[in-house]
């Protein structure tokens, strides 16, 4: 694989690395956390591998690599890239596809109350309005749960760790989903 450029974040601790390959299919995103998660993914388990990487968000043809804040990135990013270079497509996709992981601890769509009428809206919202901005900065988000009037969300890649989300950014998805969707519905970071 050929990294085409590699941008700097809004996160301090998060780079991401644009790939002349598509990662993903169909707008999926896959978040690796551990070495447990990137199993049958041989260029994320190897990533994971480094000293100081504390996970890896791949995304259509980019994947951003997040660290622990404990080194300089000028080093790490040399390190990240010997992988990535090395990697054959194969290497970046699990054995069974992208379909998401069933993480929500088995819960039902009923349970999570992910079949609400108003998670199709949500979800277009964050489609259109959203992820355009946080995948731009090497990130993601996705929707766990609606509870009542309480959107879960959880952020992915630089994001997930980024000071921002859990404030300004926070505040705005939640203005979006309740200018356009309900405007009694109140959105936390899970």
């Amino acid at each position: 694989m050929k990294i085409e450029e590699i941008e700097y974040t809004p996160n301090p601790n998060a780079v991401k690395f644009v790939l002349d390959q598509q990662l993903t299919l169909g707008g999926m995103t896959r978040s690796f956390e551990s070495l447990e998660s990137a199993e049958g993914v041989p260029l994320a388990k190897k990533i994971l591998e480094i000293e100081h990487v504390q996970s890896v968000f791949f995304a259509d043809r980019w994947l951003t690599v997040t660290q622990d804040g404990g080194t300089d990135w000028h080093g790490l990013m040399r390190e990240i890239a010997e992988p990535i270079r090395a990697a054959v497509l194969d290497d970046a996709r699990p054995p069974t596809g992208f379909a998401k992981d069933d993480d929500d601890d088995g819960l039902s769509l009923e349970e999570t109350g992910l079949d609400d009428p108003r998670v199709e809206m949500i979800r277009e919202v964050i489609n259109e309005q959203i992820l355009p901005y946080l995948q731009g900065d090497g990130g993601g988000l996705e929707i766990k749960a609606l509870l009542e009037d309480q959107l879960m969300i959880r952020y992915e890649g630089a994001c997930g760790t980024c000071p921002a989300s859990t404030t300004g950014t926070l505040m705005a998805i939640e203005n979006l989903i309740q200018e356009q969707v309900d405007p009694e519905i109140t959105v936390v970071s899970v």
